[in-house]
């Protein structure tokens, strides 16, 4: 039997519970290190990558925080993504059994009357996207004076011109000796910046790619000509038991690719920045349940998805940079788990994917397809 991590034992037996019941061995190098100093009570600047665990570092303390007996909202969790809130509302929910703990998201875009009718339920920890919070905070709908703790959840993604305003209104909406926690899995200087004007004196902590539970993700890649990436993709879509995410630059490029697997009778979900809210349940819902083995979509789109028991991703074009190439893999070998990162490149490409091999530190091997199975390249 393993033992429970230290700071999981500290907590409130609900928490306990709900450690044991989700089945996690160890903490993550970020929850080990961003609980304590939450505990503590300082506000957190917090870099680690993409798939470490970091909602449940700043979750746990917030609801060891609550106060089940108060009906107000007592933390507030700020987040870009629709898909982001809503997956957050579910750890709430998760996570808060059996506390006596409410929660409640509120997304831009959704029916205005539904949300209100959340809040007469009266939940002590709500989760949003910073414009449709903004509004309810606004029309006094919502009332800041009893919260204690806010977090920035994907900070980078909020402390941008679009989002910036609003969120540094949110803040201030609070008390003055409120604890303010941004977490990111990049945290560019800019953005460090603007975080650090946010927050009081906080804690840093980055957590280094090289930091993080081993997992074991095999890179691997094709070489194809432009035209045939396609032909590649499809094969890699018909692989058993393939749960996978495709990555595309361009829109356009999904569209196309879309319209020709339909045209073949191949169930292939897409997911881009302008697909509507109900296009984007159903690919979620296609891919999570196996419906469809394979969802491609853009790095917007696909911000803040998790899903799980992802055990591929497919970079159908290079991606533009380490951080893009690390962003998007990650979401495969979460926590430990096993997954496959595979590239489909033309010759040219290939130079592009080997540099970024070399300084993210990792092996790609080179692969072909031989009657529908992957084999080693001759």
């Amino acid at each position: 039997m393993t033992e429970t991590p230290q700071f999981i034992s500290n907590m409130k037996p609900f928490i306990q519970k709900a450690w044991e019941k989700a089945g996690f061995e160890q903490g993550t190098p970020i929850q080990e290190k961003a609980i304590p100093a939450i505990q503590e009570g300082r506000d957190l600047i917090a870099e680690s990558p993409t798939g470490t665990g970091k909602t449940l570092a700043y979750l746990l303390p917030l609801l060891e925080k609550i106060d089940p007996a108060k009906q107000s909202i007592q933390a507030v969790i700020l987040a870009s993504s629709r898909e982001l809130v809503m997956q957050i509302a579910e750890e709430i929910r998760t996570w808060a059994e059996e506390s006596g703990i409410t929660g409640a998201a509120f997304i831009g875009g959704a029916n205005l009357k539904r949300q209100l009718e959340k809040l007469k339920k009266r939940p002590q920890i709500i989760a949003g996207t910073p414009g449709r919070l903004y509004e309810l905070i606004s029309q006094k709908k919502i009332k800041m004076h009893e919260v204690k703790t806010i977090v920035l959840d994907e900070g980078d993604q909020l402390l941008v011109p679009e989002h910036m305003g609003t969120v540094r209104n949110i803040v201030k909406a609070t008390l003055k000796d409120r604890q303010v926690l941004l977490f990111s899995a990049t945290l560019p200087p800019h953005t460090e910046k603007l975080a650090l004007e946010l927050t009081d004196d906080p804690t840093i902590i980055r957590i280094g790619k090289d930091e993080n539970i081993p997992s074991k993700v095999d890179h691997i890649y094709f070489v194809s000509e432009k035209r045939d990436k396609i032909k590649v993709l499809e094969k890699i879509s018909r692989l058993k038991d393939l749960k996978g995410l495709a990555f595309a630059n361009d829109i356009g490029e999904i569209t196309v690719i879309g319209e020709k697997f339909d045209f073949k009778g191949i169930e292939l979900n897409i997911l881009h920045g302008e697909s509507n809210k109900m296009e984007r349940e159903k690919s979620l819902r296609n891919l999570r349940s196996g419906k469809s083995p394979l969802l491609l979509a853009t790095d917007v789109a696909a911000r803040g998805l998790d899903i799980k028991g992802l055990n591929t991703v497919v970079h159908l074009d290079v991606p533009q940079s380490t951080d893009q190439y690390v962003h998007r893999s990650g979401r495969t070998g979460r926590a430990g788990a096993s997954g496959t990162v595979m590239s489909i490149v033309t010759e040219r490409e290939e130079r592009e994917l080997k540099k970024i091999a070399r300084e993210l530190g990792i092996s790609v091997s080179k692969k072909d397809f031989y009657k529908g199975e992957i084999v080693d390249a001759k």
